[in-house]
């Protein structure tokens, strides 16, 4: 039996997927997948690249669809890697972050979910800030393994409860709100 889903998540990332799938399950909504590889314009603003990419994948797939586009933002490197951050993670990787760094490990992700379909492109921005740690620890993908939440002596890596308080949590709240909220209005 085919199963149904209220909209897609385009990404070549089946990791963000699982992990937005998860999240989106815990306020009623069902997630399908199309992997593909989007084409990432150059450009400092996060919301400008997901929301090139969102009207994108909504042309070649004519579905409701969100992608989500992160960035990590170092405070003592000027907010780089900030929206290179997944060419930099495959070029140096978590030791090359980590060897660019000395005292001030402050820093921030920042994730933007941007929803398209026939009718609506909307965008949802959220942050959450906290510290790169001094070493790798736990088993996480991209750079979960070095960054720690404030208030937290963990990485996100670590965490048992990452998908409650992390910055692609946080914006796919506040999507859903939205998209919920949406669904409501059209079913009256």
């Amino acid at each position: 039996m085919p199963q149904s889903f209220d909209l897609f998540f385009v990404s070549s990332d089946y990791q963000k997927y699982k992990e937005a799938k998860k999240i989106l399950h815990s306020f009623g909504i069902r997630l399908g997948f199309f992997k593909y590889e989007l084409e990432e314009i150059q450009s400092s603003s996060l919301k400008e690249i997901a929301s090139k990419k969102a009207a994108q994948a909504f042309q070649k797939y004519k579905k409701p669809i969100i992608i989500e586009d992160d960035g990590l933002f170092i405070d003592s490197l000027y907010g780089f890697p900030g929206p290179y951050s997944s060419y930099v993670f495959k070029t140096i990787g978590n030791k090359g972050i980590l060897q660019l760094l000395t005292q001030n490990r402050k820093a921030k992700f920042v994730s933007i979910i941007s929803f398209y379909d026939d009718k609506n492109s909307k965008s949802f921005e959220a942050k959450i800030y906290g510290n790169i740690s001094k070493i790798q620890t736990g088993k996480g993908w991209g750079y979960d393994p070095i960054f720690m939440p404030k208030n937290s002596n963990k990485t996100f890596a670590e965490l048992t409860n990452k998908n409650e308080l992390s910055h692609r949590y946080k914006a796919l709240k506040k999507f859903s709100n939205w998209y919920l909220h949406k669904l409501e209005s059209n079913d009256q």
